[in-house]
């Protein structure tokens, strides 16, 4: 499946929990497709941000409709890649499992252990791939989110673990207390499951991690609840929004800068040749075609 007519968009923005659609967007359409892997989420919002050309996707769908477990992350993923995306930058609302990373921080988890049993690869049914995941967001667009939000004097942490949980409930206390026995720093049900995907798609991808609560295992605070995430979502989103507006707007800096995430599949397509599944090769064109070509 091609590209769609549409100009290259380089830029994709992955909004979740309370982020549904970008202000400031400039010339905006909406954007319908169909992928080899069903629909997306949503409608892409294309449109320009600061001058540059960006695609915005909302996770769970405009009004929040689909559950963690329910997101068609294939599609969303293979969607961007249709549009040309490069650079990918994710929001996702999580809880804290450390005292120093306080509610309404901001966290770029580089690290993910993931407990989710939900399709998160492209490739099977006859083509094979195993990518490289030990560091498995991109490093290089990490640092310009991280310098972007320091630089707006915002509280934001460089790296951190991200524990993925399937949902749609929050943990029980014995697990939020095995998370922090784990040197886990924060927890989420959906960055793990996007973060591989776009490995496999070579799209540089990074999670921008809004801190809600501290997850349920801090007996003297409120326990984590759909009311208190979304109190101080209210306040993360407008953060977030600040930190994209101007992480795009500078992002043609790192434009020449390299990083192992765009050649993540070369050498990973374990299928000879000759056992390829036709139809399979077809479908995984976009992702593989530059090197399966002879």
């Amino acid at each position: 499946m091609g590209k769609p007519d549409y100009p290259s968009v380089k830029v994709g923005i992955l909004g979740g929990t309370g982020l549904y659609q970008i202000e400031g967007l400039k010339h905006i359409e909406s954007l319908e497709l169909d992928t080899p892997f069903g629909r997306p989420s949503d409608s892409y919002i294309m449109g320009e941000l600061e001058g540059v050309p960006v695609a915005f996707l909302s996770r769970h769908g405009r009004g929040h409709r689909l559950l963690p477990a329910e997101v068609n992350y294939r599609a969303n993923l293979f969607g961007f890649k249709m549009l040309g995306v490069e650079r990918l930058i994710s929001v996702n609302s999580v809880g804290s499992l450390k005292e120093e990373i306080k509610p309404r921080d901001i966290v770029l988890a580089d690290q993910f252990f993931d407990r989710t049993h939900r399709p998160n690869t492209f490739f099977g049914q006859g083509v094979v791939a195993h990518i490289s995941l030990a560091e498995p967001v991109c490093p290089v667009l990490s640092r310009h989110v991280y310098e972007t939000a320091r630089g707006l004097n915002l509280s934001v942490h460089p790296r951190g673990t991200y524990v993925c949980i399937e949902g749609p409930a929050f943990s029980t206390r014995a697990e939020s207390m095995i998370y922090r026995q784990l040197q886990a720093d924060v927890i989420g049900m959906t960055a793990a499951t996007e973060a591989k995907l776009a490995r496999e798609a070579e799209i540089c991808y990074v999670t921008m991690n809004l801190v809600t609560d501290y997850d349920v295992w801090k007996s003297e605070e409120e326990s984590v609840s759909v009311e208190l995430v979304l109190e101080n979502l209210k306040y993360n989103i407008e953060h977030a929004r600040a930190v994209i507006k101007q992480a795009v707007a500078t992002i043609q800096k790192i434009e020449n800068d390299d990083c192992p995430c765009r050649h993540a599949l070369e050498n990973a397509i374990v299928t000879s040749p000759e056992a390829r599944d036709r139809e399979t090769e077809k479908r995984l064109a976009l992702l593989i075609g530059k090197y399966t070509r002879s």
